[in-house]
């Protein structure tokens, strides 16, 4: 996946999911602060069990699926 791709589908997640305004809130956040992808990672599934997890991945490939 090219880096345009990747940046393209990205905001398309987003935009989806929080609606634009969120979306650009959410791109502001990331760029004014100082931000450790990987610490912020290991904890942004902290809250959910595996089963939860797991669900909520199969909800988005049937989604990414139905609008491929």
């Amino acid at each position: 996946m090219t880096e345009t791709i990747l940046q393209k589908s990205a905001m398309k997640c987003l935009i989806e999911n929080f609606g634009i305004v969120e979306a650009e809130r959410f791109i502001s956040l990331i760029i004014k602060e100082p931000f450790d992808y990987t610490s912020w990672q290991e904890n942004l599934y902290e809250d959910m069990t595996v089963e939860e997890l797991s669900k909520a991945a199969m909800d988005y490939k049937r989604k990414s699926e139905k609008s491929n």
